[in-house]
Formats: structure tokens, C-alpha cells, sequence
């Protein structure tokens, strides 16, 4: 039987595709092993300002402190405090001058998601941590994500909140294994699929032609 020509072209596009992102993902792996050596190791490196351009996974841990002029905004996201107790993360919005573009800080965790604490701003001291991320997993699994945005994590609760989990760098899995093997998956059961087709495409030619 004579493969039609388009369709088989567009098919070893996709699984050859699939298959360079599956292993784009394992190099990433890689990558994310020496990223988890280094944030292991920024937890006793010495104190620093706030970054002002909040991105990027190399500070992620650090202890680090900021000034809070004003709040203009709350986002609540679920969580657990301290003790491992579930609850909701009370994140403000933080302006820090006329430019910029400000920062988060995550003040403790309450039980109510929607009340917010009387909190208006000032000096904060914490850790570095990621911000909330509502991107899909699709997104993560092609790496077209960006550099994540980084937020501080106080150290003393705002009043009417309990306090906020310390750093922990199992929080940043290494997924890329995982997303490596979808891709090969994936790449797979496009070619099984294809050749099933091809099979039946076969098979009634077959029938026709008797």
C-alpha cells in the first residue's frame, strides 16, 4: 500500500516535535538539578534588599527585607501555615515608589478568605519565594512560561493571621523527567494512531478491490 504523502509528512512532523521537546525537557532536568543545589544554599546566605525587578529563580530562598509605602490590592490563594494547618494565604499588593512595579508580600495565613488584614504597609523582613502562578500545565510542559514572578514571604504574621511555613526547596520539584516522557508518550500514540489508520485505510481498499 503507497502512503499518502501529506498526512504522512504532517504526522512525522508532530512526533519528531514531540520528541525534541521531550528531550529539550530532560536537558532542562538537568538544569533544574544545579538550580536545587543553589537554592539549597541561599537559605543561610546573608540578607538582601528586595529585588526590584521581581523574577527569576536564583534568589528563590534568600532572606531578604522591603518597604511597603502602601497596599493596593489583596489576593487570598489556599495554603498551610507553620504547624502544616490548611488555610489561606493573605498576599498584599505593594507599592514602593511613583516607578516600579512594586511587590508581594504574603503576610500569614488566615481562615477566612475573605477578610483581610488591617494592614497598611511598612517595613517587611521574610524570605524569597514564588509569587501564585495560575499558568497551565501545557504551558510548563512547553516551557513557554517566562521566568516566574518572586514574592516575600514574611517572617512575623500580620495581626489576625498565623504565622507563614518557613522555606522549603521541596516546593520546587523537578518535573522535567515527568514532561519528558509525556512528550515520548505522546509522539508514540501519534505514530500508533497513524498506523492504525493506515491499517483500516488498507483494509477497506482491500475490500473494495475484491
Amino acid at each position: 500500500m503507497r502512503l499518502p504523502l501529506i498526512p504522512t509528512i504532517l504526522v512525522a512532523m508532530a512526533a519528531a516535535a514531540m520528541i525534541a521537546l521531550g528531550v529539550w525537557q530532560l536537558h532542562r532536568g538537568a538544569e533544574k538539578d544545579a538550580l536545587l543545589v543553589r537554592l539549597a544554599a541561599n537559605r543561610t546566605r546573608p540578607a538582601m534588599a528586595f529585588p526590584a525587578i521581581p523574577v527569576g529563580d536564583d534568589l528563590l530562598f534568600r532572606r531578604a527585607s522591603a518597604f511597603c509605602l502602601s497596599v493596593t490590592g489583596w489576593t487570598t490563594q489556599s495554603g498551610r501555615d507553620a504547624s502544616g494547618k490548611s488555610g489561606w494565604r493573605k498576599i498584599a499588593l505593594c507599592r514602593t515608589g511613583a516607578e516600579g512595579p512594586g511587590f508581594s508580600v504574603q503576610l500569614g495565613i488566615g481562615s477566612d478568605p475573605n477578610a483581610n488584614p488591617p494592614w497598611r504597609g511598612g517595613k517587611v523582613n521574610g524570605y524569597i519565594s514564588y509569587a501564585p502562578n495560575a499558568a497551565p500545565l501545557i504551558v510548563s510542559m512547553l516551557g513557554a512560561a517566562g521566568p516566574k514572578t518572586l514574592m516575600l514571604v514574611a517572617d512575623t504574621p500580620a495581626k489576625g493571621l498565623r504565622a507563614n511555613a518557613g522555606p522549603d526547596p521541596a516546593a520546587v520539584p523537578n518535573n522535567h523527567l515527568a514532561y519528558a516522557v509525556q512528550w515520548f508518550i505522546f509522539a508514540a500514540i501519534a505514530v500508533v494512531i497513524y498506523a492504525i489508520a493506515l491499517r483500516r485505510r488498507g483494509l477497506a481498499a482491500s475490500r473494495l478491490a475484491e
